[in-house]
This record gives C-alpha cells, sequence and structure tokens, in this order.
C-alpha cells in the first residue's frame, strides 16, 4: 500500500524541480508568468528542500523497507505544495512550507539513525550528519536566519550525502590507512565551517571552502569512477558525470576561501551554483539510471545522448560563472537558461529511455509467451 505513494511522491518532487527552474529564470531576469511575486525567493528551497529532499528521503525510505519512513517523503512532498501556496502570504502561513520541510528532514535523520544501528560504518555516518545538516538549515531558515547563510547549510546536506554514498562505493577498494581518517577529517572542517559562518560569516566560509576542497580531491583520488571512465556505455557515462562534478566542488571550495562572506550578487551566484548546478547535477546525472529503477521499479537503458545533457550542463555553467567573474550579466543569463535547457533535456532523455525500457521488456514477454505457446498449427483437429 505504501509502496504506491513512489509515484505520486516523485510527481510532487518533479514539481518542485519544475517551480524551481522557474522561479530561478525569474531571479536571472527573465521575463516570464509570475506564478507568484515571491517564487524566485522560494527558489532554493524548492530545488533543495521541495525536489532533492524528497528524491533522496523517497530513496532511503525505500532502502529502509519501514511503512514510517516514507513520512520523510511525503513532508518534503507537501512541503512543495505549501511553498507554492502560501509564498506571499503573512507568517504563520508562509511558515508551514519551511515547517513541512524541517519535518522531514527531521524524518530523514530519524531514518539514518535506523539504518547506523544495524549498520555503523562512516559512509553512513556521514550521510546522517549531512541530513541534520540539512534539518539546521531548514531550522536557521525557519527563525528567519538570511537565506544567504541557510543555502549553505542546505548545500552542506547534499555534499555530506552524496560523499556519503561515494564513500561506500568506495569501501570495497583497497586504500590507503589513512582515506577513512582524512574523509572524516574533510568532512568534519566542511562542518566545522558551516557552525562557524552562522556568527562569522566570512571565517566559515573560508574554512567550509577549505573542506569542499580536501572532500574533492579525495572522491577525485578514491572514488572508482577513475577506473570506471576507461570502460563503456552506462559505465563511462556515470563515470564522465561524477569526475566533472568533483571538479566543480574543488572549483566552488576555491571560491568560497577567495571570495568568503559573499550575500548576493555574481559572486555569491557563482559560488552557489559551483555546487548546486556543477556537482550536484551532475551527481543526479550519474544516478539517476540506478536511482530510478530502485525507486520506481522502471528501468533506465543507457542511450548515448546521456551525454548531450552533460555537455550542455556543464558549457552553460562555465558561462555563468565566467560571466559572473568578468562581471557580464547577459551571460550570466544565457547561462541559467541553457542550464534550464540541460535539465529539461535530462528529463527528456530519461523519460525516453523509461518508456524504451518498457517497451523491450513487453516485447520480451510477447516474445516468451509466444515462445511457450509454441507454433499454432493450420491441420484439422
Amino acid at each position: 500500500m505504501v509502496a504506491r505513494l513512489r509515484f505520486p511522491l516523485m510527481a510532487l518532487g518533479m514539481l518542485g524541480l519544475v517551480a524551481a527552474m522557474w522561479g530561478g529564470l525569474m531571479r536571472l531576469g527573465w521575463d516570464l508568468p509570475s506564478i507568484s511575486s515571491t517564487l524566485p525567493g522560494a527558489h532554493g528551497a524548492l530545488m533543495v528542500g521541495g525536489f532533492l529532499g524528497t528524491v533522496i528521503g523517497l530513496e532511503r525510505a525505500v532502502a529502509l523497507r519501514k511503512s514510517w519512513a516514507y513520512i520523510a517523503p511525503a513532508l518534503s512532498a507537501l512541503g512543495v505544495i505549501a511553498l507554492l501556496v502560501a509564498l506571499g502570504l503573512p507568517s504563520p502561513f508562509w511558515a508551514l512550507g519551511p515547517a513541512l520541510l524541517t519535518l522531514s528532514s527531521l524524518a530523514l535523520v530519524a531514518i539514518y539513525v535506523s539504518l547506523l544501528r544495524a549498520q555503523p560504518t562512516l559512509f553512513i555516518g556521514t550521510m546522517a550528519l549531512g541530513a541534520a545538516v540539512w534539518a539546521c538549515g531548514n531550522l536557521l531558515w525557519l527563525f528567519y536566519l538570511p537565506i544567504y547563510q541557510t543555502s549553505l547549510w542546505w548545500a552542506g546536506f547534499l555534499v555530506l550525502t552524496i560523499a556519503g554514498e561515494r564513500l561506500e562505493l568506495t569501501r570495497m577498494l583497497p586504500h590507503s590507512p589513512l582515506s577513512s581518517p582524512l574523509f572524516a577529517a574533510a568532512s568534519t572542517i566542511f562542518v566545522g565551517g558551516l557552525a562557524i559562518s552562522v556568527p562569522l560569516l566570512d571565517t566559515g566560509t573560508r574554512l567550509l571552502g577549505f573542506g569542499l576542497v580536501v572532500i574533492a580531491l579525495w572522491l577525485a583520488r578514491y572514488d572508482i569512477a577513475r577506473r570506471t571512465v576507461r570502460q563503456t556505455g552506462l559505465t563511462r557515462y556515470i563515470a564522465a558525470s561524477l569526475l566533472a562534478g568533483y571538479i566543480w566542488m574543488f572549483v566552488a571550495g576555491l571560491l568560497a576561501i577567495s571570495f568568503g562572506a559573499v550575500t548576493a550578487g555574481p559572486r555569491y551566484d557563482a559560488l552557489l551554483h559551483s555546487i548546486f548546478l556543477g556537482f550536484v547535477m551532475s551527481m543526479i546525472f550519474a544516478h539517476a539510471p540506478i536511482i530510478l529503477p530502485a525507486v520506481t521499479g522502471l528501468a533506465v537503458p543507457y542511450r548515448p545522448s546521456f551525454y548531450a545533457q552533460l555537455v550542455l550542463l556543464h558549457s552553460a555553467l562555465l558561462l555563468r560563472v565566467a560571466s559572473d567573474l568578468l562581471g557580464w550579466s547577459d551571460g550570466r543569463q544565457w547561462g541559467g537558461l541553457l542550464s534550464v535547457f540541460a535539465l529539461l533535456l535530462f528529463m527528456g532523455n530519461t523519460g525516453l529511455a523509461v518508456f524504451s525500457g518498457i517497451r523491450t521488456t513487453a516485447n520480451r514477454r510477447r516474445a516468451s509467451i509466444s515462445h511457450t505457446a509454441g507454433p499454432i498449427s493450420d491441420a484439422p483437429s
């Protein structure tokens, strides 16, 4: 019964993604029909909490195989609706969306606590820490901390969640005895920077930037993608997406170290989108062919056209970040628009791959039935 919630929850998560892209284009200055004048301000919350929070919560709930675990993605999906309906309304109505996302993040922490009890490992602990960071960021947002500070915590949620997942996949590889302590130290520095950023934004931002650089170097050194990028097909595509994402995490870390406290403007745009588009979306592109079948049961066969979305995403982001650093506002706008096209292409390619998988499965079933039934004889009985 609960498993039937997967598709409507995923659909609401996708609604959050579409609304976030719409609001993001409005923030960039594109003249689009306005759903709400405050939609651009909810761009980050819809993308991180509404879309990614729902997808990650759903993935963890499926992995845990407990009915109560679906509370996490259900609350974040409801948060999408609340953010869209209550946008612009006075408090306490406005607080409904942040409150739902906060409860969702706390439910995700509970999922990881349950997983940790069954398997106390560094990678699950890292992902649990990411969920706790998301909860802290949501609480800070709920109590009116400026969005330029809460967005760093939202980024921390995704960085630690993805890093923990990659750490899990590398545990069977031969590593140096220092690899795990180095990973733990880098994560600690990153989280320490987040904590310090609340009272001391400049110092905290530079410290978390150093943590990002070390995590990116660790992933580039120890992730299996270094080996699998030499293979073919889906395996190579996933590895290429991962390695490109690590480069952008490294760039984001350097920008954070260089800029320190940024609260708005081109530098703020360059820093955040190096993380959210360059790193996080690369990870989404890489993991979608694996996560979607696990969550929905629908296969996502590899298509060479997957590379088109990857190239467009990184080309658009390169244009955007370079324009931010050079002060070219038109380039920044076009980079943002092309990034949206890359995400739409990703959604279209994924949909076509799913349809292809369904059709292939149906053809195999028909062939199997035909083979089992045997040839039909025209001889009279």
